[in-house]
């Protein structure tokens, strides 16, 4: 797709970051190794771009450290049919990411400027099975659920209660909850009884907005 020094900046980060952490899922691998992560960055910042850390893409957004997308994505043990939404397009590489792995990806983002710049850089890669709302992710896509899976790229103060029911039953949602310096990313499974949750350790994302 982009190759020469980026495809071996992908690889050592799939070897160095991805690997060593317990990121084993091979589909979840080999989209790491595919997609072309420098360009959801800023030209400025592309040589920065398969760093271990987050980089800031304005609007006070991040895209977030390689290591926590694949983490997040490996949680939702994508087979490759599922019906997948994303609350907080951001970059757009998280969304990539889904799109390599799941069905269709519903992407909703507050901000509409990084919504449209994110779709262009999507679409210029040829990803046919995303679709694209500006608004409040906390209310999730109603229109479109249940859904197979969840993931959530803002941490919200609670688990907003209209996400886990537009969650098929047995579905899976990955979302960060707390506050400031105290977050936890939490896996949620949709049971009969009720949600099981898994705690996957400590994070750190720009808080979700909840506009009422």
């Amino acid at each position: 797709m982009h190759d020469d020094p980026y495809t071996a900046l992908r690889e050592e980060m799939v070897k160095t970051q991805l690997l060593p952490r317990g990121i084993t899922d091979a589909r979840v691998l080999a989209a790491f190794r595919r997609v072309p992560r420098h360009l959801f960055v800023e030209v400025s910042q592309a040589h920065l771009a398969y760093g271990d850390h987050p980089l800031a893409i304005g609007q006070e957004q991040t895209i977030s450290q390689p290591y926590i997308v694949a983490l997040m994505t490996q949680s939702l043990q994508l087979q490759g049919r599922e019906k997948v939404l994303e609350i907080g397009t951001g970059s757009g590489y998280q969304t990539a990411i889904l799109a390599e792995l799941a069905g269709h990806v519903y992407t909703v983002e507050r901000l509409p400027s990084l919504s449209r710049k994110a779709q262009q850089v999507l679409t210029s890669l040829q990803y046919t099975n995303i679709s694209f709302k500006v608004g409040d992710g906390s209310k999730g896509w109603p229109e479109h659920s249940p859904f197979d899976c969840i993931l959530v790229t803002a941490a919200a103060g609670a688990l907003p209660p209209t996400l886990p029911a537009q969650l098929a039953a047995g579905g899976r949602l990955v979302i960060p909850v707390g506050s400031g310096w105290h977050q936890d990313l939490y896996l949620y499974i949709k049971r009969e009884d009720g949600l099981e949750r898994h705690n996957l350790g400590g994070c750190r994302f720009v808080p979700l907005i909840e506009e009422g």
